[in-house]
C-alpha cells in the first residue's frame, strides 16, 4: 500500500513540476553552461569530477557538479564533497523528492546542458532531470517521459564507471555535435 502511494506521489510530482522547455541536440558552440550529476559511491567519482572540470574549462563552459550521496554517514565520517552541491538522504522527503534548496540550486544555474552519469534508477535524479530547463539532456539510462536527448549505454560486455562513461560522452560531444 505504501509503495503504491509513493509511486502515485512521485508520478504526480513529475507531471506537475516537469519542464515544458523543448530539448534536443545542441552544438558545442551553443553550450555556455552545464550541470552534471555524479554518484559519490562510484569508485571513479574523483576522476570523473576532474574530467568534468577539465571539459568545462576546455570549452569555456560555466559548469556545476552535483553529487548524490545516499550513504549513511556516521558522526566519525566526514562528507567528502561540498554540502551545497551534494544531495544527501536528509535532503529528500519521504517519497524521494529533493528539497526546495537543492532544486533552487539546480534551477538557478540555468544550464544549457544537463549530464547524468548515474547508472541506476534513482528518483531524485529523475525528478531533477525532468525539472531542469536545460536545452540538451544526456544520461546513461532513459527515464520517465523520455527526458534524455542522448543516452549512452554501457557496452554489452562490460560495465563502465562514471569516469569512463563521461569520456565516451565527451568524445560524442566533441566529434559529432
Amino acid at each position: 500500500m505504501l509503495d503504491s502511494v509513493k509511486t502515485f506521489l512521485r508520478t504526480r510530482s513529475l507531471k506537475k513540476d516537469s519542464s515544458n522547455e523543448p530539448t534536443g541536440f545542441l552544438p558545442m558552440k551553443e553550450i555556455k553552461s552545464a550541470v552534471a550529476f555524479i554518484d559519490v559511491e562510484d569508485t571513479s567519482f574523483d576522476t570523473c569530477k576532474i574530467r568534468l572540470q577539465a571539459f568545462y574549462r576546455d570549452h569555456n563552459i560555466k559548469g556545476e557538479i552535483f553529487f548524490l550521496d545516499f550513504r549513511k554517514i556516521t558522526k566519525e565520517e566526514r562528507l567528502i564533497t561540498s554540502i551545497t552541491t551534494t544531495v544527501l538522504r536528509k535532503d529528500l522527503n519521504w517519497f524521494g523528492k529533493p528539497s526546495r534548496e537543492k532544486v533552487s540550486l539546480l534551477l538557478g544555474s540555468e544550464p544549457d546542458l544537463f549530464i547524468s552519469l548515474i547508472k541506476d534508477d534513482c528518483y531524485p535524479l529523475e525528478y531533477m532531470a525532468n525539472l531542469s530547463h536545460a536545452r540538451f539532456k544526456i544520461g546513461r539510462k532513459q527515464i520517465y517521459g523520455n527526458v534524455f536527448d542522448l543516452v549512452v549505454n554501457d557496452p554489452a560486455e562490460k560495465s563502465l564507471n562514471e569516469a569512463d562513461a563521461f569520456s565516451a560522452i565527451r568524445q560524442i560531444l566533441e566529434r559529432v555535435i
